[in-house]
């Protein structure tokens, strides 16, 4: 089922996980932060994922390596969303292209 608001191909009816591993998708995020802190990040590291048509149920890591990120600050900078972050170091970090 999918309701008003709802991300394409996302099941309103689905509750989002409680943690975010590496295998949490950009839908996932999205839905977990309602506010648009997810969204914000996203764009933040210039990850267009949340804009990609393919890649709204890509795991967060696949994405970090498809954008030529580390996958451990990545997931780091989406984790501290859950505390009120990421800290400008965490987000720098994340945004750095990996060699």
């Amino acid at each position: 089922m999918r309701g008003v608001g709802a991300a394409r191909g996302a099941d309103v009816s689905t509750r989002p996980p409680d943690e975010i591993r590496g295998s949490t998708t950009i839908v996932e995020l999205l839905r977990m932060f309602p506010g648009g802190e997810a969204g914000s990040l996203l764009a933040a590291l210039a990850l267009p994922c949340a804009h990609c048509g393919g890649a709204f149920h890509e795991p967060l890591t696949l994405a970090a390596k498809r954008h030529k990120r580390d996958p451990r600050a990545v997931l780091e900078a989406f984790r501290a969303l859950a505390a009120g972050g990421p800290t400008a170091e965490q987000v720098e970090a994340a945004r750095l292209r990996a060699a």
